[in-house]
């Protein structure tokens, strides 16, 4: 029983970091080879494309310029369709509060679903106002978006293309 316990727990992370190695990796600050600035508005990101090549590692510093809460996320359009349902499920658990993140509730949550944590590398949630950044490492060719995953917010085209992978 033990080891059935061990691998429910160990398969889906080992899953989740196998997919994760496909978009790339956690970048480090001392090999930063650009700097690309992301404004979020209420359903739509500047800019829309975002040029990168393969195995540069890039700082983005990410501001929510709009009224309700957004996520800046890296992915391929099959990872973040997977999220999404995540995103729901912190909307039913009213972590997501439209313009504000519950995040004493989202710790308290994230000890029964860890999904609710929503601390990945790959991916930043800011209220109104409020900045953050992520170091990226684009390390494979492969067809890439950062998206807001929040119910609605893709689906209106909150979504960038990343070029020249």
């Amino acid at each position: 029983m033990k080891k059935l316990i061990l691998l429910l727990i160990i398969i889906p992370n080992l899953v989740f970091a196998e997919s994760m190695k496909m978009i790339g990796e956690k970048g480090k600050s001392s090999e930063i080879d650009k700097t690309i600035e992301i404004k979020m508005y209420d359903n739509y990101f500047e800019p829309n494309q975002i040029s990168i090549s393969k195995n540069q590692t890039v700082k983005f510093i990410i501001t929510n310029y709009g009224e309700l809460v957004h996520e800046f996320n890296i992915a391929t359009k099959m990872m973040h369709l997977k999220h999404q349902k995540e995103m729901a499920k912190m909307v039913d658990y009213q972590i997501l509060l439209g313009d504000k993140i519950d995040k004493v509730k989202m710790k308290e949550v994230a000890k029964k679903d860890h999904s609710m944590a929503h601390s990945h590398a790959n991916s930043v949630l800011l209220e109104p106002n409020k900045s953050g950044e992520i170091i990226w490492k684009f390390t494979n060719s492969i067809k890439l978006e950062a998206a807001c995953n929040i119910p609605g917010h893709y689906e209106l085209g909150m979504v960038s293309k990343f070029v020249g992978l």
